[in-house]
């Protein structure tokens, strides 16, 4: 057979068919995240009116089939005719790529999208999506189907002149997403997150699914400053308000950008600052955060020096030092965002830098000149964290390993692979000696590493730096992974792909998993983000009737088990509580044989919801962590008492 290249193969995809031919091009994936992200595209033009100052209410309403509505009261998309299409611009807002009111014309100053293919994408993905207008007395309507429209730009009623705004109910198309059903607490994060981010507006979101049905409204009149109120709420504070200060600047209609921050420090040892441009989530940052430390420490360090807190003697305080402890939102919005990359996570502006720079330096160091006692709590704080710093320095240095092929430089307990590639060795980690032992002999020696821990490791949530790194079995660990720790951590020294934590299934079990999960969360993060980190599922029972063995690994497992092969007295059902119940072949054949064996990889997709729920369950205060297990009592399948 001929492959032949000509004119023929050249493919010309016409309307919204590039977009059903390629959707993550457009919305990224076609996964749980791209199909939350439909709704996004929507809620964000909803948002868009409300900064151009013309909407104050946004309501959002899963159905019963999984279709989504979200009605807003800004000013209505237009009907009238469009002068370059001669259709109307309704039409073109559904049916056409890169068409929008964001591109340069009066109708937006500032605007998080810029692309002009939101609406347009809903529409492609979607089996239906009708559109409702409420403009001019009138009530507009026009339907389409998977990115075609199925009538004209219609007027179905009349309403008052008063009212106005844009109505959009879509269902997404189950042939493109691999899964049609909406996550409401993951929609909830998002519009709580707007609500803050724009203060003044009212966000409500309705469930129907759920009898009674869940109902939430999100309204801010503080803004920012509740967001961060919002961070910190499980956290003992420094000073009891949040440190807020705003700027603007306009060179011209076309350049000009606002900023507002809010920030204020906890007792705690990690930094939770998070940045947003346009109402996005710069989750790698840019200018404004760059721009933001760079003045934190300045302003910091100057007023210590002025006020002699730190001697001519002493060495001047970290970034990391001033940030220990501090919870912060900044929010930049500006007419002409310049994000590095398509996926609009690092904001570029140059200018934004020194705008956020020049507002945290005057209006923090305001701040600590009119709050002398404040400003002492923070100092100390930093001075505090310094100290801590140079003592982990100096911990930090004793765990560093000398090299990767020094034997002598891995801990006693690791019982190593022979195998030198990161990316096919394993490493378990195991509770205690005797699951240590029967994973040392049923193991694969050529690739699979053991590390058994005695006990429970430290809580680092609650611990400095400098004591983590006096913990012995952390110790262990840090040295056995190779990578470092914290601003430290090297990946490409990490010396397993593979890290599985294999613990017990009871409750010491879950306990000394979550402590490793805080552990590497809170000081390796890479490792997660990355998906190194494992959990490993190890059967719950075994079940015996004359030569027929089945390992089942739930209780909903079991039940269908016991089901097929029938229920009588031949039947014995061993329960395994702990690894070290199994033989090595035992715990080879159900948990450590890739061919065989069940995994979790843990992921983390939200930084913000990761931290607070980690703050929850390992922080200092008791109430809420009793309120959570109050509230979750119910969903506990497995308990020993």
């Amino acid at each position: 057979m001929e492959n032949t290249y000509d004119a023929s193969q050249i493919q010309v995809l016409e309307g919204l068919e590039a977009v059903r031919r390629r959707p993550g091009m457009y919305i990224g994936s076609t996964d749980e995240r791209g199909l939350h992200h439909l709704v996004y595209e929507i809620v964000d033009n909803a948002i868009d009116e409300a900064m151009a100052g013309y909407c104050t209410h946004i309501y959002v309403t899963i159905h019963h089939d999984n279709s989504i509505t979200v009605i807003d009261n800004g000013r209505g998309i237009p009907v009238d005719i469009h002068p370059k299409t001669g259709k109307s611009a309704l039409e073109v807002a559904l049916t056409m790529l890169h068409a929008g009111g964001k591109f340069g014309g009066s109708g937006y100053k500032v605007s998080g999208g810029l692309h002009g293919v939101g609406l347009s994408v809903v529409n492609a993905l979607s089996n239906e999506l009708v559109a409702e207008v409420r403009l001019g007395g009138k009530v507009y309507r026009q339907i389409c189907r998977k990115g075609i429209k199925e009538t004209e730009v219609e007027v179905i009623g009349t309403c008052s002149e008063a009212e106005h705004g844009t109505s959009i109910t879509f269902l997404p198309d189950e042939t493109i997403f691999d899964e049609v059903n909406y996550d409401y607490d993951t929609l909830t994060r998002r519009l709580r997150e707007l609500a803050f981010l724009n203060a003044g507006v009212s966000i409500n979101i309705t469930d129907e699914r759920t009898d009674p049905m869940r109902r939430d409204v999100f309204h801010y009149e503080g803004g920012i400053i509740e967001y961060v109120r919002y961070l910190n709420k499980n956290k003992e504070l420094l000073h009891p308000d949040p440190i807020y200060f705003s700027a603007s600047r306009v060179e011209s209609e076309k350049d000009s950008a606002s900023v507002e921050i809010a920030m204020q420090y906890n007792d705690g040892y990690n930094e939770n600052v998070f940045t947003f441009a346009n109402n996005i989530n710069t989750i790698e940052g840019g200018s404004h955060l760059a721009g933001f430390r760079s003045a934190l420490t300045r302003v910091i360090n100057d007023y210590a020096r002025k006020y002699k807190i730190l001697k001519d003697n002493d060495a001047n305080l970290s970034g990391d030092d001033t940030r220990e402890g501090l919870s912060a939102i900044i929010s930049v919005k500006l007419t002409e965002p310049q994000f590095e990359g398509q996926t609009k996570t690092k904001l570029g502006n140059a200018y934004i830098r020194t705008l956020v720079d020049n507002t945290v330096y005057s209006g923090l160091m305001q701040y600590l000149e009119e709050n002398p006692a404040q400003a002492k709590i923070i100092v100390d704080k930093c001075l505090s964290a310094s100290r801590a710093r140079e003592a982990a320095r100096k911990a930090r240095e004793l765990t560093r390993r000398k090299s990767v092929l020094d034997s002598a430089a891995l801990p006693g307990k690791l019982a190593d692979c022979a195998e030198k590639d990161p990316t096919v060795c394993e490493l378990f980690i195991v509770e205690g000696d005797s699951a240590g032992g029967s994973a040392k002999e049923g193991r694969d020696r050529h690739f699979q590493a053991i590390l058994p821990l005695r006990g429970k490791i430290l809580n680092v949530e609650k611990t400095r730096l400098d004591k983590i790194l006096g913990n012995a079995e952390i110790k262990c660990m840090i040295t056995a992974f190779g990578a470092g720790i914290d601003a430290d951590f090297d990946e490409s020294k990490l010396r397993y792909h593979k890290i599985i934590c294999m613990t017990d299934a009871d409750v010491d079990g879950s306990h000394i998993r979550t402590l490793l999960l805080t552990f590497f969360y809170r000081h390796m993060r890479p490792m997660i983000e990355k998906g190194y980190v494992y959990i490993a599922q190890p059967p719950l029972y075994l079940i015996k009737k004359g030569n027929f063995e089945k390992y089942v690994y739930s209780d909903e497992e079991l039940n269908l088990a016991l089901n097929e092969i029938g229920r009588d007295n031949k039947i014995t059902i061993q329960r395994y509580k702990g690894l070290g119940e199994m033989n090595p072949e035992q715990l080879w054949e159900t948990t450590m044989d890739p061919e065989k064996r069940i995994m979790l990889r843990v992921t983390m997709d939200d930084a913000m919801l990761a931290d607070e729920t980690f703050t929850l369950l390992m922080g200092d205060k008791v109430e809420p962590r009793r309120e959570f297990i109050e509230q979750n009592s119910k969903l506990v399948a497995d308990l020993d008492i």
